[in-house]
């Protein structure tokens, strides 16, 4: 596995777009989508030889990051690429990693899977095997 972003929450992701530009150089590579499932708003940042990074927004109150937002967001989660999901998530299984989100299509991946577990040392993972974003600006 690789890390292929990391994921900050944020309580306004228009906000967060000019504040990491300006403060950490990153520019906007993906155009903001709303993941319907995890009922947040997302968009991917770039920076020249540099990891990803992901900012969330929640979209509705019920969203599962709404609460850490109101306080004022922050890490979220590491994503690793795999190769093969269903394999991975056995290894993880066998490591007593627990599954939050069994694998569900997501907006941010082209409606590809993504999943989330939960490791030692509070650790969010999102777990992906694929190289697809939002789309593209």
């Amino acid at each position: 596995m690789i890390i292929d972003h990391i994921g900050i929450v944020v309580k306004d992701i228009e906000i967060g777009i000019k504040h990491w530009d300006k403060v950490f150089g990153y520019s906007q590579m993906t155009k903001v989508v709303t993941n319907t499932r995890q009922k947040v708003k997302v968009v991917f940042l770039q920076k020249e030889n540099s990891i990803l990074i992901k900012l969330i927004e929640p979209s509705a109150e019920d969203s599962p990051i709404f609460i850490f937002a109101k306080k004022g967001g922050g890490l979220h989660h590491l994503c690793f690429k795999c190769d093969n999901m269903e394999t991975q998530l056995e290894i993880c299984k066998e490591q007593r990693i627990r599954i939050l989100t069994e694998p569900q299509p997501g907006e941010a991946f082209e409606n590809e899977n993504s999943a989330f577990l939960y490791a030692k040392h509070g650790l969010n993972i999102e777990l992906i095997e694929t190289d697809k974003k939002a789309e593209l600006l």
